[in-house]
């Protein structure tokens, strides 16, 4: 991420990941010319107002930015089996307790860590689910049975929230 700061008070913002880009500012000659400097040594497509940036769908308005990821969450729906699943409105129950029980046989740890993976991923535009994320991220190396179902938990939130996100006014 560069920012320039112009003397009169303007920034202009460039994000660069890997091959996609992202131009802003609100000094529009700034953002021309920039644009233009990178296209003489780069090939470059302008896809117009940003839409969509790494896995999350970005929506403009006339009073301010929303930010989601309802794609993903409908995908890794998909990818766990969870699409048809009885949505809940709450992520964990108040009383749920994660521990380590090291009687309880172990589940498919390389699944297991997929999915938290992509819930990190997805706690990025979703605050609401980023306590309890980090709650089954810490049992990455020995995950067993409960742990499974509690992210199925989440899973069953994000089914009964998919379009959720972040808004900037």
């Amino acid at each position: 991420m560069f920012f320039k700061h112009s003397s009169d008070g303007k920034i202009t913002i460039l994000i660069v990941y890997v091959d996609d880009i992202i131009l802003t500012g609100d000094d529009e000659a700034k953002m021309i010319n920039l644009k233009n400097t990178i296209s003489q040594e780069f090939e470059i497509k302008d896809l117009g107002a940003l839409r969509y940036f790494l896995g999350m769908e970005v929506a403009q308005t006339s009073i301010g930015i929303s930010v989601s990821q309802w794609k993903y969450v409908l995908d890794l729906l998909e990818e766990t089996g969870m699409l048809g699943c009885r949505p809940t409105y709450i992520p964990m129950e108040q009383n749920d307790k994660l521990i380590d029980e090291e009687e309880s046989p172990l589940i498919d740890k390389g699944q297991y860590q997929k999915i938290v993976g992509k819930l990190i991923y997805l706690s990025h535009t979703r605050p609401n689910i980023a306590f309890l994320v980090s709650v089954v991220s810490q049992f990455m190396q020995a995950p067993i049975e409960e742990h499974f179902s509690a992210v199925h938990r989440i899973l069953r939130y994000l089914k009964m929230t998919p379009r959720k996100g972040l808004f900037f006014w």
